[in-house]
């Protein structure tokens, strides 16, 4: 923890009194000369000197400011009251929050025979006594005299006339009576921290001397005067600064012999460290507020700094969040503002709706998030989230049905008619014109697409990331779903075993019970390898009851083939055959679905009675 250096805070500011002599009109008083009074009494007094104060006159004035002033280059200037006044008040404002450490008022006149030093710390609004000062503790206050009894709140010490010129009225804000460990702890700051002081001069005296033969008019002696009133502390910087500054140019108390306009001045405004910010250091700095903000431990010398936000480089600013920090397990509580460059979040980690995460740069980049670039007609509006365009992670947008490609931008393999509604099923065995849906009658004319389910994605590399990233790249940078990895995402528009009408129209060229054993990429064409274990229907293209190849024509936008074929599944399998290649084909018009005794015996029973 850090400390400022501690200084006169009167330096430089001037106090507000009741009254001035010669306020209104020149005034005539009287003195005995201080070298006559610093001598005993018994001596005499010798004789009183007699002079004129105006306030008007700067050669004959006795003004508040010269209480404050440097009094080793005006030794002899002094403050001095309206005769015959018997409650004169003297109260120093501060700009803002200081630290007391003690107070000395070296008097011209004899000392009060009662007098109050109070303190505020809302700026004159309520005060609240320092220590009552007075000749008799108990008469004047009802108080105990702490040199009776130590730690009482009043103190007969400075309240003798004699010396009756330079006599001190002395106060301690850190005593033997009020011990503190930490500096910065709510008893310190309730004890030492003001904003003003406040001196109320309630009783007169006079010197003894004056009865031995006195020769002036008694009044001419009757006025409080005050040469120097030095008050010691520091600005409050709650443990968080070694300096304090103008709003111009730092200021430093060592400096007090050096020229400037802030020589010698305690200004209130810290120079903060630790991550800190305010006037007294008492909030953490705007990108700081991770943790909640703590003064620095006078006791143990922890600074308690500030922690900054994990922002990535995209806020200015954070707030400390308590809800955060506590389901944290009080280890994080920022929560940034404002986040910039089209991210959001509590640490702005991750791009907002409209937007995703470019991979290939650092968080921290400005350009990381970047806008979603979906074809309007074959993007789909209800999503996840309705305020998501595409995957905040991927960038790939969402479909409406029967469309594909990382934009949405043209129609599935198996259909056709790009528009507002999406795409409709081609009414093929298997794909069709994306334009006017007229099938293609050879399989080898066809633009021959094939992702396996379990081998290498034609054209697509797999990145190596988390699972929870959810990231296949392609090469041209558009992005989709794994179905192995994510079954649950890939959401294939399949054929249904309906009615025996609809079963035969399909005109199946081959229905078959098959294991899913492999899949392999083949650089132009895939292959799923099957165990054929049942043969309900053949074309012709023979088939045995032995391990074959079958073709998989169609995948789905997120990377998905469909129909969806699970290696070491048991699969009933109806589709179409290219007999000039003794291929088997799977297409979206195939049907396949996991293998069932009672659907076996269902699809045996149409082919044997319902298709003629």
């Amino acid at each position: 923890s850090c400390n400022p250096p501690v200084g006169n805070l009167a330096a430089g500011r001037t106090p507000v009194t009741l009254t001035t002599c010669g306020q209104n009109s020149t005034e005539l008083y009287c003195f005995y000369p201080d070298q006559n009074l610093l001598h005993q009494v018994s001596h005499g007094c010798g004789q009183p000197r007699c002079t004129k104060c105006n306030a008007n006159q700067p050669d004959n004035s006795h003004l508040p400011a010269d209480m404050t002033d440097d009094f080793f280059a005006n030794p002899i200037s002094w403050w001095q009251s309206a005769q015959g006044v018997h409650r004169e008040e003297i109260r120093l404002d501060f700009e803002t929050e200081f630290y007391l450490t003690h107070v000395i008022a070296v008097f011209k006149s004899p000392r009060p025979a009662a007098m109050v030093l109070e303190r505020s710390q809302d700026y004159g609004q309520t005060w609240r006594p320092y220590k009552y000062f007075s000749v008799n503790c108990t008469a004047t206050f009802g108080l105990q005299d702490d040199l009776i009894e130590e730690g009482s709140m009043c103190t007969s010490r400075y309240s003798d006339a004699v010396p009756c010129t330079r006599g001190e009225v002395i106060y301690r804000a850190l005593s033997p009576a009020n011990r503190i460990k930490d500096p910065y702890s709510p008893e310190a700051q309730d004890l030492l921290k003001l904003t003003n002081l406040r001196l109320l001069l309630l009783k007169r005296q006079e010197c003894p001397c004056h009865g031995l033969g006195l020769v002036e008019k008694p009044q001419r002696f009757a006025h409080y005067a005050i040469y120097d009133l030095i008050i010691r502390g520091s600005c409050f910087c709650n443990g968080h600064a070694e300096e304090y500054t103008t709003v111009q140019a730092p200021c430093s108390v060592r400096l007090l012999r050096k020229p400037g306009s802030c020589v010698g001045v305690v200004h209130g405004k810290c120079v903060c460290r630790h991550n800190t910010a305010g006037d007294h250091c008492e909030k953490c700095a705007p990108l700081y507020n991770d943790q909640p903000w703590k003064p620095g431990d006078g006791k143990t010398g922890a600074p308690n700094e500030c922690r900054k936000c994990r922002c990535h480089n995209h806020a200015d600013s954070c707030h400390f969040d308590l809800s955060v920090w506590l389901a944290s397990g009080k280890r994080s509580g920022g929560v940034c503002d404002n986040c910039k460059h089209n991210t959001e979040g509590h640490r702005c980690q991750r791009c907002k709706p409209g937007y995703y995460r470019d991979r290939g740069k650092p968080m921290s980049s400005t350009e990381v998030c970047k806008p979603c670039t979906c074809q309007p007609m074959g993007s789909a509006n209800a999503t996840f989230s309705r305020s998501w365009r595409c995957h905040p992670k991927t960038g790939f947008c969402y479909c409406k049905p029967g469309v594909a490609g990382p934009r949405c931008d043209r129609c599935l393999m198996g259909y056709w008619g790009f528009g507002e509604n999406g795409c409709r099923p081609c009414d093929c065995a298997r794909d069709c014109d994306q334009h006017t849906g007229n099938c293609f009658n050879g399989y080898d004319n066809e633009p021959f697409f094939n992702i396996p389910i379990g081998g290498r994605i034609p054209d697509l590399v797999q990145t190596p990331a988390n699972e929870s990233d959810e990231e296949w790249k392609w090469n041209d940078h558009e992005q989709g779903f794994s179905a192995l990895r994510h079954p649950e995402k890939c959401v294939c528009k399949e054929k249904v075993l309906g009615s025996v009408t609809d079963f035969c129209q399909m005109k199946y060229a081959y229905v078959i019970k098959a294991r899913i054993l492999s899949a392999h990429d083949k650089g132009t064409h895939a292959e799923v390898v099957v165990k054929v274990k049942k043969v309900l229907k053949s074309g012709k293209v023979k088939i045995a009851r032995s391990n074959r190849s079958i073709y998989p024509e169609s995948w789905t936008n997120r990377g998905c083939t469909c129909p969806i074929l699970n290696p070491g599944t048991d699969y009933l399998i109806a589709g179409q055959e290219d007999s000039r290649t003794s291929k088997l084909l799977v297409n979206m018009n195939s049907l396949v679905k996991p293998w069932k005794a009672y659907l076996g015996k269902q699809v045996s029973d149409i082919l044997r009675t319902g298709c003629k």
